[in-house]
């Protein structure tokens, strides 16, 4: 697996879209800031978001056993997975009972975390992902680099040579409305025909039992009315207690993500139609080993807004396929160590440690310190590489013993001396403007 860091070169290498990536998600960024500010209570949302997600965590059993309880009577069915590979295996029993072999899919970063669209290929059945982004990058082959904006990585005119190339737009065309009606024909039929529909899940609530899918194209709502099978995919974290505290978490997760004042569709899935059958697949898949560490069981308060990825500059400048992960930036860096800590060792380093990510959460996840103490287990557990390990041991020894620190400092003091002795004459040949006699102030004026 190629490392955050060598990945990351590959997409810095093309200046021009790495510096447009890193303008067009601060844009972003910018519309939270400035969306936010027009609710006066922004600050008490965040906390009482952050409380009840305290809350809700500190009681997930109990609120899980409830929704299921709910649910239940709705009519809904409702399943266990303990890791992705029963929740796969979940999922195409029920797509199997309906001898179906193409069904229509909204955005699940779940599913993502979970390879769903590979093992039900191997299968022989057919994913048509039907968020326009997502079915941008399922034609090219890549997976999604973003959790809000899966093609954000991509320009005009790569979405318009794609087209081209698979749904037979005219060549050179990038003209963006045109290309989302060529999507909008194209996924239509899919839409028809489809007997089984798949979507995420971005709250359950346990009082109902009835669960919330949050989208801007109305993918998820045309898929899953059309079917005869619905199955929503969501990680146990998902729950919360009552439907009243969505007003909280609702306000708060479209101006955290895309600088919205609401999602356009936030669809309410609370008993099946008649004739039809409604499929809920919760996951653990280390779940409830992150949620028993009290170091890290904050970061499953995330309601997947993409706020964290927006600000920070690691991933604005290296691109969100260089995480190697499906949930990418500063909140994949601490959920994917939990998954497997040997092969996202890299992750946490990929950080400023900043604070920013921490910064703009809604829920109040402190990010910034959680990828510290990643840094600290990996390190102590010595997974991390030999030469940053013999480095931070270097570093560790001079910092602990003040008479080699400041042997150091001596030498490095005369080595830079000596250093400017051999720079100075080759320095003083250049031209260099005169300094005015006069204050630089009313130099300035004169200018």
């Amino acid at each position: 697996m190629i490392s955050h860091a060598d990945a990351s070169e590959i997409f810095i290498s093309d200046s021009e879209r790495t510096d447009w990536h890193d303008e067009t998600l601060w844009f972003v960024r910018a519309k939270r800031d400035k969306v936010s500010k027009v609710l006066p209570e922004w600050e008490d949302l965040r906390e009482h978001a952050s409380q009840i997600k305290d809350h809700t965590l500190a009681n997930l059993g109990e609120y899980l056993r409830a929704f299921e309880a709910k649910a239940q009577a709705n009519g809904i069915h409702v399943h266990w997975a303990a890791d992705a590979a029963e929740h796969n295996a979940i999922v195409h029993g029920i797509i199997a009972s309906q001898s179906s072999k193409v069904l229509v899919k909204s955005k699940s970063m779940l599913t993502e975390e979970c390879h769903l669209n590979d093992y039900l290929a191997s299968k022989g059945i057919e994913v048509v992902d039907t968020d326009l982004g997502e079915r941008i990058v399922q034609f090219r082959n890549e997976v999604p680099s973003h959790i809000v904006l899966p093609a954000i990585h991509l320009k005009k005119e790569d979405v318009g040579e794609t087209f081209h190339q698979h749904l037979g737009t005219p060549k050179g065309n990038k003209d963006p409305q045109f290309l989302t009606e060529a999507a909008r024909q194209h996924l239509r039929g899919h839409f028809l025909a489809s007997e089984v529909a798949i979507t995420g899940v971005n709250f359950a609530v346990a009082e109902t039992g009835e669960f919330v899918v949050c989208t801007n194209e109305g993918n998820a709502d045309m898929g899953a009315h059309l079917a005869k099978v619905h199955i929503a995919c969501t990680g146990i974290e998902k729950i919360i207690p009552k439907r009243e505290d969505l007003a909280v978490f609702l306000r708060l997760l479209a101006r955290s993500a895309t600088g919205q004042l609401i999602t356009t569709y936030s669809s309410h899935f609370h008993l099946p139609r008649e004739g039809q059958e409604v499929h809920i697949v919760f996951l653990d898949n280390g779940r409830t080993r992150q949620l028993a560490d009290p170091k890290y069981k904050n970061s499953l308060k995330c309601i997947r807004c993409a706020a964290c990825f927006n600000t920070c500059p690691v991933y604005r400048r290296s691109g969100g396929h260089s995480y190697h992960q499906p949930v990418a930036g500063p909140i994949g860096s601490i959920l994917a160590p939990n998954i497997d800590k040997k092969a996202n060792v890299d992750l946490p380093f990929a950080s400023t440690l900043c604070g920013s990510c921490s910064n703009v959460c809604p829920v109040k996840i402190n990010i910034h310190e959680q990828l510290w103490f990643w840094r600290q287990d990996l390190m102590s557990a010595g997974l991390a590489p030999a030469v940053k390990t013999v480095g931070m041991k270097m570093m560790a020894f001079v910092l602990a013993n003040p008479v080699i620190y400041r042997l150091g400092g001596a030498f490095l003091r005369q080595f830079s001396g000596l250093l400017n002795n051999r720079l100075n004459p080759w320095y003083k040949q250049r031209e260099m403007p005169v300094a005015p006699k006069e204050s630089f102030q009313e130099w300035y004026k004169k200018r």
